[in-house]
């Protein structure tokens, strides 16, 4: 019962972000996300590239 009072009492403590700062955070993220996941494939299309041309 006392975790579950001093949980309850940490909880009033907390500040949540505004839905327009959730919804800037969220879009961030998708971008980040996004651009990573480009570079990694560009990335990985040119190394397969490579290694088909020291491979023949």
């Amino acid at each position: 019962m006392k975790f579950l009072r001093s949980v309850r009492e940490e909880m009033k403590l907390v500040t949540w972000p505004s839905k327009k700062k959730l919804a800037h955070d969220s879009l961030v993220v998708i971008e980040t996300s996004i651009i990573f996941a480009a570079m990694f494939f560009v990335m990985d299309t040119a190394i397969q590239a490579l290694f088909k041309l020291v491979v023949r």
